[in-house]
């Protein structure tokens, strides 16, 4: 039985479910065309933080200038499908045990997605760094409707305070009076993006760590049939024909 071999296979399987997770997270996010509600209002406005949906661009929402985001063929969609167009590249490899052409270009291909995926989870890491004045200038541009929204789902009202920025009546501010005695948003929408984003961020690294192990099963196998390759010709050399 070839160890090495499959080792590599189960690698490279997790590989692939690594993909499919990418697309199948991408894809199922909620239509960003669709009004926010108070279940996604604060994801959608992350999102527009971080590579994984593309770049915010302005729409109107019932005639509510607000922010809106890209389809999904953003960072983590690309980067699924490149994910799951390597492993495709692995599968004539191990059709043809003597080839190495196919096992290298699957590895070449690996390497980029390492890079690709590292680079979304740096950014994201970056991005975390900085991420209370990202917040408070992301507030400020939304919709008086998404602020009231965001103080519902956080019971909070105002950003630093009631009136920094000045809070939007709703059902949890519904007068100043009330609306002095609660707490601004920002202390639990920071909690809420720092967990969110980082679990986003250590996931991807998660993922680069996979995509390094497979990468170092491609060349342990490269150098198996690289051997075999040369043991075959010292046999053919010998007249004991290839094995």
């Amino acid at each position: 039985m070839n160890r090495v071999l499959i080792s590599y296979i189960i690698f490279d399987l997790l590989f692939l479910a690594t993909g499919v997770l990418l697309l199948v997270a991408t894809l199922t996010q909620d239509d960003d065309r669709n009004p926010p509600t108070r279940a996604n209002v604060a994801r959608k406005m992350l999102l527009s933080l971080c590579p994984l949906r593309g770049e915010p661009q302005s729409t109107s929402l019932d005639g509510v200038s607000q922010t809106a985001f890209s389809d999904p063929k953003t960072a983590a969609f690309v980067n699924g499908v490149f994910i799951i167009f390597a492993f495709m590249l692995s599968l004539p490899g191990l059709a043809l045990p003597t080839s190495r052409m196919w096992l290298w270009m699957h590895g070449w291909l690996v390497a980029f997605c390492i890079t690709f995926t590292l680079a979304l989870g740096v950014d994201l890491w970056l991005q975390t760094l900085k991420m209370r004045s990202n917040l408070s200038t992301l507030w400020a541009r939304q919709s008086p409707q998404i602020q009231g929204l965001l103080q519902e789902t956080f019971n909070c009202c105002g950003y630093m305070d009631s009136s920094t920025p000045p809070f939007q009546p709703n059902s949890v501010c519904p007068n100043s009076l009330k609306a002095a005695n609660m707490p601004g948003c920002v202390w639990d929408f920071s909690n809420y993006t720092n967990t969110y984003l980082g679990t986003i961020f250590t996931a991807s690294f998660g993922i680069v760590a996979l995509d390094v192990l497979l990468l170092l099963n491609v060349s342990m196998v490269l150098k198996q049939r690289r051997e075999q390759k040369r043991y075959r010709h010292i046999d053919e050399k010998n007249g004991l024909g290839s094995i």
